[in-house]
Order: C-alpha cells, then sequence, then structure tokens
C-alpha cells in the first residue's frame, strides 16, 4: 500500500516549498511524515538550483506534535533518532547535520512540541497572531527530544525556557516574540505568504555567500568564537575569489540589480 503524501514539496524558482500534509489529524507527525520531512530537506540541501526551503502546515494548524501511538513504541525500543528520519539532514538538526541552506518556518493554529523544535532550529519563523505554542512533554510523562533542552536556553534565554519547557502551559505570538522563538508575527492567514517574500529575498543573494555566513553562523553557536573566526578567516579568500563576488562588485558598479548563479 502507497503512504499518501504526507509532506508537499513544490519547486518556487530558487525556494522549496515544503508543507506538512496531514491537517485531518493537526498535522501530527507519524513515522511516514517523519521521513518524508527528511526526504525534503535533502532535496534541499542537495539540489544545487534550490538556496532556500519554507516550511509550513497544510490547513489551520502547524502541528499538534507527535503521533505518540506510532512515533513513541519505536522510540523507545530504538531510541530518540528515529524524529531525524533516515536522510542526511536532520530537520531538527540535533541527530544528524542540518541542512545547509536557510530555512524559513511559518507557523499559525496550533504548534505544540516538535513545532516549537523545528522552530528552533529554523533560521527564520513567521508566526500568525493565532499560533499556539505549547512544549507539553512533561505533562505526558517524557521530555523533550528534539532540540528544546538544547537550544531553548541558549537561543530564548534560561528563564524563558525553563518557563515553557517546566511549566508545559500555553503560550502565544507575542509571547513567542518577546522572547525570540519568533521574528515576525502577523494577520492570520498571511504567514506563509511573509515566509515565501523573506524566502525569495534571501534567493536574491549570492547563494555562496548566504550558505558561507549561515555555516559561520552555524559555528560560533557551537563552537564559539574562536571557532568561527578561523573559519570566516578560511572562507572570505574563496568567496573574494568567485564570480558572485565580481558581479557584486560589477553591479555596484554599474548601479543596477546584482544576478547571482552560485559559481
Amino acid at each position: 500500500m502507497t503512504t499518501p503524501n504526507r509532506v508537499t514539496v513544490e519547486r518556487d524558482g530558487h525556494v522549496l516549498l515544503i508543507g506538512i500534509n496531514r491537517p485531518e489529524k493537526r498535522n501530527a507527525f507519524d513515522l511516514a511524515t517523519i521521513d518524508q520531512l527528511g526526504a525534503a530537506y535533502e532535496t534541499l540541501g542537495t539540489d544545487d538550483s534550490l538556496r532556500v526551503g519554507v516550511l509550513f502546515g497544510h490547513g489551520d494548524h502547524f502541528s499538534a506534535g507527535l503521533d505518540l501511538t506510532e512515533v513513541g513504541p519505536a522510540v523507545a525500543e530504538k531510541g530518540p533518532e528515529q524524529i531525524a528520519g533516515s536522510f542526511r539532514f536532520d530537520p531538527f538538526a540535533v541527530w544528524r547535520p542540518p541542512v545547509p541552506k536557510p530555512v524559513v518556518m511559518a507557523v499559525s493554529g496550533i504548534a505544540f512540541t516538535l513545532s516549537i523544535e523545528l522552530a528552533l532550529a529554523a533560521d527564520i519563523v513567521i508566526a500568525s497572531k493565532s499560533v499556539r505554542f505549547r512544549q507539553l512533554e512533561i505533562g505526558r510523562g517524557i521530555m523533550p527530544f528534539g532540540g528544546a533542552t538544547l537550544r531553548a536556553p541558549a537561543k530564548l534565554g534560561w528563564g524563558n525556557a525553563m518557563r515553557f519547557l517546566l511549566t508545559a502551559e500555553e503560550f502565544g505570538a507575542d509571547t513567542a516574540h518577546r522572547i525570540g522563538l519568533v521574528q515576525e508575527v502577523v494577520e492570520p492567514g498571511q504567514h506563509v505568504t511573509r515566509a515565501k517574500e523573506l524566502a525569495h529575498l534571501i534567493a536574491k543573494q549570492a547563494p555562496l555567500g548566504v550558505r558561507a555566513t549561515l555555516e559561520n553562523a552555524r559555528v560560533s553557536e557551537s563552537q564559539g568564537q574562536q571557532a568561527a573566526m578561523a573559519h570566516l578567516k578560511a572562507q572570505l579568500p574563496k568567496l573574494m575569489a568567485s564570480d558572485d563576488a565580481v558581479e557584486g562588485m560589477t553591479s555596484f558598479i554599474e548601479r543596477r540589480e546584482a544576478v547571482f548563479k552560485g559559481s
């Protein structure tokens, strides 16, 4: 029996639109959804014509979280790595390397548990005013295992992280924006449109520069500033010698918009 498309993939120029597609279950992640999301990230990460990803949920809600009736036993038997799927890049960027290109995430409605962890792993998050966040694992007798305990204290501040990790209370768009979980709040129904706008703006920039900037920031976050400085020193000469750098300077002199090719 063929598994339904739990995740849709659509090319929009240099942008890959990735949609969680299980609205009848509030986009709860079963094993098939996890694997298909990994496949979409694999496409984004390995296809040179793609420069940015947009992650969103079909229907009114981003996701109610894991479908624990199916995923729970698999995790209990084989470990938390099961939520990373079987592909090269981990959408949660915990159990395997992150996708090497930017991801803009759009959230609305219910965005529980792994939704927050995907947001913490994304690079920019746009939220509808309707969004409802909740990290409720401790209320189910377990703990988060998709990156919340690893990233939230550093990204959101210790107190903010503990406030939602240890209480399992729901919070909305304004609180999420205040603590830095989301970067912009928009009117209901506009979150995907705004995410696409930002993704296309990123896609217009020099691809090599975007990837090097993202990678350098990640090195700084995970290994510290000294490692990031060494990485920067190694990467910058390559960028300066690229065709895109020549195009950037030429377009500046000619007072026109640059057209980058990623070489």
